[in-house]
């Protein structure tokens, strides 16, 4: 298939696009037994929220609990009876690791705050009826499902849409491609028939004042 015929005009390969390394081999089902090992304990998981009725931070509290206890009462028998400490690593965030992170943080919540401003101060109305969109949809979703079920259909559809869709590239592009055209008419008519007049009334609002 020609990279005309691509959703995208895209040249490079699904695995190329999802990074080349193992999570891609594992998103594209390469690794199978990665790929369903990480399938059945997110299931688990899920399920044992579902049917407990425990939250994030119970569960959380618990499983630390256990862990600590199991370790610290590792740690003094081995000292009463002369064995070997638990083997734990130096547990220490250097200072430069640190930096690193809050120096990424940083930048995204710059990105994040520049364009709010733009959206805020109306100078991009194409962002503000995407960012617009994109809030609805998430709304939409989140009052039909809680969180962990989201966070588990999310995953799900990460491991399986790309391999399903590395399966039927062609088919998919073609239809995609079809959508995708009359999207950009739409997109082309709300522009001409509501954000240019939105602009226009803007100008005479502010020559007027």
């Amino acid at each position: 298939m020609g990279s005309s015929d691509r959703l995208f005009n895209r040249v490079r390969t699904n695995h190329e696009i999802l990074g080349g390394s193992l999570v891609a081999d594992v998103m594209l089902w390469r690794q199978k037994n990665i790929t369903v090992g990480i399938l059945v304990v997110t299931l688990a998981s899920w399920l044992v929220f579902e049917i407990s009725g425990y939250t994030l931070l119970t569960l959380s509290s618990s499983v630390f609990l256990l862990l600590f206890t199991i370790l610290f009462l590792w740690a003094k028998s081995a000292a009463i009876l002369n064995r070997p400490a638990p083997p734990l690593p130096h547990l220490y965030l250097s200072e430069e690791k640190v930096n690193e992170v809050a120096t990424l943080i940083r930048d995204h919540v710059n990105i994040v705050l520049s364009v709010s401003e733009d959206i805020a101060f109306g100078r991009d109305s194409r962002m503000f009826v995407k960012i617009a969109l994109s809030l609805l949809v998430i709304s939409v979703i989140g009052s039909l499902t809680d969180f962990f079920t989201l966070c588990y259909t999310s995953l799900v559809l990460l491991l399986t849409v790309p391999a399903l869709y590395e399966r039927y590239e062609n088919n998919i592009d073609t239809y995609a491609l079809k959508g995708y055209k009359k999207m950009q008419r739409l997109y082309v008519r709300l522009d001409e028939e509501c954000i240019t007049k939105i602009h226009k009334w803007d100008l005479e609002k502010k020559k007027l004042s």
